[in-house]
């Protein structure tokens, strides 16, 4: 189990290392310089802590991560940046912004490009005072991405204008020589009746080893819409983790789809604030857990005023000798009445040897709401595979189809049909490739 004294060497190390934008306002240099001196009296981050009793992140701290300095050369016909779905796109390399490799030709009202530009540009937006980017200092990697984040995408949508079409971060991260710490920062504020669709792919070459601690901001205004998909699809090397901080008031709209298909370990929490009544927020997620990998979702939702709805569900595949954790809670306090709430999770063991920690959890103080939660962890129905079987289907495929019929409720979610198209075929490659023998591979 790490200690304090090593936490603060890790860290300490990691601020030795890494550089950070010299050409940031003032404030912003004041704010990472203090963030840096408070992360170093942050409490460890071990099992003792109950939003990380099933996570370990011992492995984790023994990796020496570096700073990223020179950019590998990528072209625009990178296999991975393959163009899914026709988009307004941005790529950050690394954790950098790449111009060359991203799309400019934007409409009027909208700002969507690196994070690093816009706080010279876009002051009114990012400054100390307009609260869109605040400290976060909830454990040592929001700290750390607070005080030391590279780069990043602002994305800033005026009132009422609607996007014709999707915008899109792809993040490609390539280390060939070592372990790298990559930190974007990103800031998504959607001003009053404002629409848009954002998709987030997380991408990376088969052996880069990295960690890739992203932070976002996401704050919607009266009436303003954001549907929002996420595609993790890492190295088996790579330690990914993902905070995301929903900020939604009157009226607006949240509707986000996560799915998570690679990694090492990765990990991603949803931390979502109803600031003023009938906003919505709708939460829904897929993920695939093999041989020496470990999914963790956390979600963390707070009503603290009435009239709003927040609905999430999650699906887990798990294979070989994968561990999953899913940790839900949703706390409504004594002002939220009405309150609409359902929070749900549920699992398919491939293997015996897979593991899923599952614990959705409701916390009410109000005596007027609609409010539920459950989890199921079973296996394929023996029965099922059976009658499939007898109908001369073999068993690899019956069992492709009855798990493509489990997650189909999450990718049917995804309104765009060719990133649907997309998530199915990576579904299915996963599904081919998995091994599902008894007690899966020895992970070694």
């Amino acid at each position: 189990m790490i200690t304090p004294g090593q936490q603060r060497d890790w860290l300490q190390q990691l601020v030795s290392a890494q550089d950070v934008a010299a050409n940031n306002p003032q404030w912003m240099l004041d704010r990472r310089a203090t963030l840096k001196e408070l992360m170093m009296t942050l409490p460890v981050i071990n099992r003792s802590l109950e939003a990380w009793r099933y996570t370990s992140i011992d492995a984790l701290m023994q990796q020496a991560f570096k700073s990223v300095d020179a950019l590998p050369e990528v072209t625009a016909n990178h296999a991975l940046l393959t163009p899914v779905i026709d988009s307004y796109r941005i790529v950050l390399v690394n954790g950098r912004y790449v111009a060359s490799l991203s799309q400019q030709k934007l409409p009027a009202g909208v700002y969507f490009g690196s994070l690093n530009a816009a706080l010279k540009t876009h002051n009114d937006i990012l400054s100390a005072e307009s609260g869109m980017m605040p400290d976060h200092v909830e454990h040592v990697f929001s700290a750390l991405n607070s005080a030391l984040h590279q780069d990043g995408v602002l994305l800033h949508i005026a009132a009422g204008v609607e996007l014709d079409k999707p915008l899109e971060i792809i993040y490609l991260n390539q280390c060939a020589d070592q372990a790298m710490l990559i930190q974007p920062r990103n800031v998504i504020a959607l001003d009053a009746g404002a629409k848009a669709t954002l998709v987030e792919r997380f991408v990376s070459s088969d052996h880069s080893v990295y960690f890739n601690n992203q932070l976002a901001d996401i704050v919607l205004a009266d009436d303003a819409k954001l549907t929002h998909y996420r595609l993790q699809d890492e190295s088996r090397h790579a330690w990914h983790l993902g905070s995301l901080y929903l900020t939604l008031r009157a009226r607006s709209q949240y509707r986000a789809t996560s799915l998570a298909f690679g990694g090492r370990w990765a990990r991603t929490d949803f931390v979502t604030a109803f600031q003023q009544a009938d906003a919505v927020c709708e939460l829904n997620g897929l993920y695939t857990v093999g041989d020496q990998q470990l999914v963790d979702f956390h979600l963390d939702t707070r009503h603290s005023v009435p009239d709003c709805v927040s609905h999430s569900h999650f699906k887990g595949l798990l294979y070989g000798k994968g561990r999953a954790v899913f940790d839900g809670r949703i706390l409504v306090e004594q002002d939220a009445q009405r309150t609409d709430a359902k929070l749900s999770n549920d699992n398919l063991l491939l293997t015996r040897d897979a593991e899923v920690d599952t614990k959705p959890q409701l916390e009410i103080y109000a005596d007027d709401v609609q409010c539920s939660h459950g989890t199921t962890v079973g296996q394929l129905d023996a029965q099922q595979i059976f009658y499939m079987r007898s109908r001369g289907i073999d068993a690899a495929t019956a069992r492709d189809m009855l798990c493509l019929g489990f997650a189909n409720t999450v990718l049917d979610t995804i309104q765009l049909p060719a990133l649907q198209e997309f998530a199915s075929h990576k579904l299915n490659e996963t599904l081919h490739a998995m091994d599902v023998t008894e007690g899966g591979s020895d992970g070694s």
